[in-house]
């Protein structure tokens, strides 16, 4: 690629990132984000913390007794439920992993894609 079209494309580039700026400057949700920051940030001076501090205060590390025996013996949280309904027969099936005869099936005749498309809901 020669000098001039990566100057035109980077220029490009630059024009496509000043127009998200502008509309992110427009934004509601970020002034209100914004504003939470900086009242934070005052806050954090007025009373001389760290945001360290402010995390550990607000979601402290849970103690060894506190924890779960569930969590413990496992050493991963339990897989969420996941319901798939296949249209074109009616039939469900309910999963917590990708391993499930049925669902395999599924993937090999229809294609991973499409079975995931037949997600109804998943639980915890």
């Amino acid at each position: 690629m020669s000098l001039l079209n990566t100057y035109v494309e980077k220029e490009q580039q630059l024009k496509q990132l000043k127009d998200e700026l502008d509309k992110l400057k427009n934004d509601e949700r970020l002034k209100a984000e914004l504003e939470f920051k900086n009242h934070l940030e005052t806050l954090m001076r007025e009373f001389d913390k760290s945001a360290a501090e402010v995390i550990h205060l607000l979601d402290p590390k849970p103690t060894a007794n506190k924890t779960s025996n569930s969590t413990k013996s496992t050493g991963r949280a339990k897989r969420k439920l996941k319901i798939y309904k296949n249209p074109n027969t009616g039939k469900v099936v309910e999963t917590r992993g990708g391993n499930q005869k049925t669902l395999k099936g599924w993937k090999e005749e229809y294609g991973a894609d499409t079975v995931e498309s037949w997600l109804v809901r998943t639980e915890d």
